[in-house]
């Protein structure tokens, strides 16, 4: 049987049916909710094999990106969402999802380890394409992904900080940089922009939680799962798909 995937749907989530398409070419099976359908018990969290929290504009980023959402995963699942990651099952939250992972303090999952999603460096949304370089052997979602991932982003709030200097030593201790900003060759991009694309210290795009089962990442890899979707495919551009993410992902969900 396919690993189900629960996604996460909140009023302004608008990349549900992206990821579901992605988990779904993947192998798993997705299945969209809304938050109110497991407020009221019409499905429950033990149903799943995985914890997918999509993209979009939960709740119109009223009070922030991400905040409104983060604070309904604290105020009606803390329990449900806690029991899930513990059990290792893989979570992943992007762009909105993973700004609401970090306000819900899901991520970085470290206890004295306090970390934000802000404004771009920019100074404005951000939509363009980059380029990803997997750099966790830790992060369940990131193991062997060797190739380059090219991926839009869209966001105003990308750019990852963390409160301490020794803050960032525990995360890089604990191999949890999973993914960073490259240049098109893979060099990483050093700060500058637009390769990276909000100003994150260490051109770092995502995170994963210390045991590595739980993934946030501001770009959006299920919008580069065809040749197709990518901007120079008539130009002859093959490979760096996000797809093998989300295979990882399934592949993992399977052993829960």
């Amino acid at each position: 049987m396919n690993p189900r995937a629960l996604i996460l749907h909140a009023t302004g989530t608008n990349r549900d049916r992206d990821v579901a398409r992605a988990i779904e070419l993947a192998g798993g099976s997705p299945d969209i909710r809304h938050i109110h359908e497991l407020l009221h018990r019409r499905v429950t969290w033990d149903e799943y094999q995985m914890l997918v929290v999509p993209g979009g504009f939960s709740y119109a980023d009223a009070l922030g990106a991400g905040r409104l959402l983060a604070l309904d995963m604290e105020a009606y699942f803390a329990d449900e969402v806690r029991a899930f990651v513990e059990a290792g099952k893989p979570v992943i939250g992007i762009c909105n999802g993973f700004q609401a992972l970090v306000r819900a303090g899901i991520l970085p999952g470290i206890a004295n380890v306090k970390a934000t999603l802000t404004f771009n460096q920019s100074g404005h949304f951000e939509c363009r394409w980059v380029t990803l370089r997997a750099t966790s052997t830790q992060c369940v979602w990131t193991r062997e992904l060797n190739d380059l991932i090219d991926c839009p982003v869209a966001h105003g709030e990308g750019r990852f900080l963390v409160s301490t200097p020794e803050g960032w030593t525990e995360l890089q201790r604990n191999d949890q940089i999973a993914l960073i900003y490259t240049s098109r060759e893979g060099k990483p991009a050093g700060g500058a922009y637009p390769e990276n694309p909000n100003g994150s210290p260490g051109d770092v795009a995502g995170v994963c939680n210390p045991a590595g089962n739980v993934l946030g990442l501001m770009p959006h890899p299920e919008n580069h799962i065809f040749q197709w979707q990518h901007p120079r495919w008539t130009r002859g551009f093959q490979g760096r798909l996000g797809l093998r993410l989300f295979e990882n992902g399934v592949l993992y969900a399977r052993t829960r």
